[in-house]
C-alpha cells in the first residue's frame, strides 16, 4: 500500500491486530479492501505485518480506523468480509450512527437464518431492521437494490425459525396491477411463478432448498398472488407485501385490513415505478399518506445512496432521475 503521508495531516493512527490469520481476509486479495479504504475516505495505508498506519486528516483517519475494527471484529465471529462488506462499513461509519459500539456485531441488527448471517449495508436498512423487528406494521419505499423485500424476508424466516410466527405469506400482484391471469398459459402455478420468482429467491438465500419445499409443502410458508388475500385473516404470522406500487388503493386496504392477531406486515415498493394505468392512484402512496403518524406503523424511506447492488446501479439509478427531473422542469 501507499507509503507516503500527505502534507499538513495528523501523525499517522497506528492499528494493531493480534490474530494474523485473519489478516489476509482483512486485507484483501493484493490489499483490494485497503485500496478501497483509502479511496473512500481519502487516507493512506500502510501495512508493516500485523500492524497498520493510518494517514490522513484526523476525521478521515478516525473513520478508516473504525472501519478496519469493524471489519476486523466482524473476522473474529467467523463472518466473512468481501468488498461489499466493506463498502458497507464505510457507508455505515460514514453518518452519523457511530454510537453503535459494533454496527455489525450488534446482536438486535443481525438477523441469523441457516443459510446467512445478514447485517446492515447502510443507514435506512439499520433503522429498517429495527422496525421490522418493533412494530406491527412497517412500509420500506425506495428503488431497486436497497433490501426492502430481502430484509424482509430475513426477518420473516428468523422468526418462523424461532416459532415467533406460525406462518410466512409473501404476496405480490401478479401482472401489473390488473393480476390478468387468465390471459397466460399454463395452470395457474405456472401463471404466477414468473411474478413471485425474487421471492423465491430470496428464501432459497436464507434455508437450505429442501426446506423451502416443505415448508411451501406443508403451508408454513405461502406465496401467492395479491388477489389470493381477500377474505382471509392472518393470525401467528409476518406477511410481505411487494411490488406494493402496483396496487390499487382498495387493494390495499384489503392487504392490511387482513392483519390479525400476532402478526406483523413489511409492505415494500418502488413508487418511480408504477405500472398502474396513468391517473390511477397507486395503492402505496395512499397508504402512506392515510397511516402516517398512526401508532405501530413504521416508515423507512430509502435512496439512492442505500443501494447494495452493484456500484453500476447507483449510477444508472442516478441518470434515470436525473432524466426525469430535466424532463420535469422542461416548460
Amino acid at each position: 500500500m501507499s507509503t507516503q503521508t500527505a502534507a499538513g495531516v495528523s501523525p499517522p493512527l497506528f492499528l494493531q491486530f493480534d490474530d494474523n490469520r485473519l489478516l489476509p481476509m482483512l486485507y484483501g486479495e493484493h490489499d483490494r479492501h485497503l485500496a478501497l479504504i483509502e479511496e473512500r475516505l481519502g487516507v493512506s495505508l500502510t501495512s508493516r505485518g500485523n500492524q497498520i498506519a493510518v494517514s490522513g486528516s484526523p476525521g478521515a483517519g478516525t473513520q478508516a480506523r473504525q472501519v478496519l475494527n469493524q471489519l476486523y471484529q466482524r473476522l473474529k465471529k467467523g463472518l466473512a468480509v468481501d468488498l461489499a462488506e466493506v463498502e458497507a462499513t464505510i457507508r455505515l461509519i460514514d453518518t452519523d450512527q457511530t454510537a453503535e459500539p459494533n454496527l455489525f456485531g450488534s446482536e438486535g441488527l443481525a438477523i441469523r437464518t441457516q443459510r446467512r448471517h445478514i447485517t446492515p449495508r447502510s443507514p435506512a436498512q439499520m433503522q429498517y431492521l429495527r422496525q421490522l423487528q418493533e412494530r406491527e406494521l412497517v412500509f420500506g419505499v425506495g428503488p431497486a437494490g436497497t433490501g426492502k423485500t430481502y430484509l424482509a424476508v430475513a426477518v420473516a424466516v428468523a422468526l418462523l425459525a424461532k416459532g415467533e410466527v406460525d406462518r410466512i405469506v409473501l404476496s405480490r400482484p401478479a401482472v401489473e396491477a390488473g393480476e390478468r391471469l387468465g390471459f397466460l398459459p399454463g395452470d395457474l402455478r405456472e401463471k404466477v411463478d414468473p411474478y413471485l420468482r425474487p421471492l423465491y429467491d430470496a428464501l432459497h438465500d436464507m434455508m437450505p432448498a429442501e426446506q423451502v419445499l416443505r415448508r411451501l409443502s406443508n403451508g408454513e410458508i405461502e406465496i401467492a398472488p395479491l388477489a389470493f388475500m381477500r377474505g382471509r385473516t392472518l393470525t401467528r404470522c409476518f406477511c410481505i407485501l411487494d411490488e406494493a406500487q402496483n396496487t390499487t388503493p382498495v387493494q390495499m386496504k384489503m392487504f392490511l385490513t387482513r392483519l390479525g392477531e400476532k402478526s406483523r406486515m413489511a409492505v415494500t415498493g418502488d413508487l418511480s415505478q408504477v405500472d398502474l394505468p396513468v391517473g390511477q392512484r397507486s395503492g402505496l402512496t395512499d397508504a402512506v399518506d392515510t397511516l402516517s403518524g398512526v401508532e405501530g406503523v413504521g416508515l423507512i424511506r430509502f435512496t439512492d445512496a442505500d443501494i447494495v447492488r452493484h456500484p453500476l446501479v447507483t449510477r444508472i439509478v442516478r441518470a434515470y432521475e436525473a432524466r426525469d427531473a430535466a424532463t420535469r422542469s422542461e416548460p
